[in-house]
């Protein structure tokens, strides 16, 4: 057993807990701007292993929409998503141009993506923490739906590979395999449905057990693809880990791979089809 791993988690789990808890939205896009920082960090820190020439400054100043994510009223805050996809590949470009092709199309790419991964879906995390619903802030309900569904499916995939496990999933990780797949997503929509249950009975609330059932299911499978974009990238880059912020675990992005691509799925479901 991997004591680092164990004390990182026993430490870690219940400052998350109490932060999502104790927070308001405010508070919590402060902290997510934080987190996408670093974990923009780490991803600049991995494409230069190759000497991938990020465009940093854009890249770190995209993190901070997060931190006004709840400043700006909902739909001005799309149209400025909106606006900034066509003046961003602009100024990627004009980067390009001025520096006569030292910054190529290939790091425009790489600049890009970054931003995407890392700050939009960071950005989704922040959505959906300040859904409204009737005039009730249900984002501190739906958040842990994207908590559990990655916890759950991490973990018990793990267990369930590593003691089931036979047929290998994918070479992008080779240790994966498909009955740990499997057995992780049965895993996180069993705890989705009884978090589920438990809120309805001690909050009053009236969540379809059905509809949650088969949200998990989508949550899982979005959280696993989000473990293997993480994978392909560390393999394309040739690293092991993003980084050491936690020892045991690797970096924050190594922390928050399966949650990244959860988060705009999460939304879709619970802010857009107000499940």
């Amino acid at each position: 057993m991997d004591i680092k791993r164990v004390l990182t988690t026993v430490i870690g789990l219940p400052l998350v807990v109490a932060v999502i808890l104790m927070a308001n939205k405010y508070v919590i896009d402060v902290i997510l701007t934080i987190v996408a920082l670093i974990a923009m960090h780490e991803y600049v820190k991995c494409c230069s292993s190759k000497d991938a020439k990020i465009i940093k400054w854009i890249s770190y100043v995209s993190t901070f929409i997060i931190a006004v994510a709840h400043v700006i009223e909902m739909d001005v805050l799309m149209k400025i998503l909106l606006m900034s996809v066509p003046f961003l590949l602009m100024i990627l470009f004009l980067h390009v141009i001025v520096t006569d092709q030292k910054i190529t199309y290939t790091d425009v790419a790489y600049t890009l993506l970054g931003i995407l991964y890392v700050t939009g879906s960071l950005l989704f995390v922040s959505l959906t923490y300040g859904i409204e619903k009737d005039g009730n802030g249900m984002g501190k309900i739906y958040i842990w739906y994207i908590m559990l569904a990655a916890w759950g499916t991490d973990i018990f995939a793990y267990l369930t590979g590593k003691y089931f496990g036979k047929h290998r999933f994918s070479s992008v990780s080779p240790k994966k395999t498909i009955e740990g797949c499997v057995g992780g997503t049965l895993a996180a929509v069993i705890i989705c449905l009884l978090y589920t249950y438990g809120i309805n009975t001690f909050l009053n609330l009236n969540i379809n057990m059905i509809n949650i059932g088969i949200a998990s299911v989508i949550l899982s499978i979005a959280g696993q693809i989000g473990d293997f974009a993480a994978s392909v990238i560390k393999r394309n880059f040739e690293v092991k880990d993003y980084g050491n912020l936690f020892p045991g675990h690797g970096g924050m992005l190594d922390r928050i791979d399966s949650m990244m691509l959860i988060a705009p799925v999460a939304f879709a479901i619970f802010g857009l089809l107000l499940i």
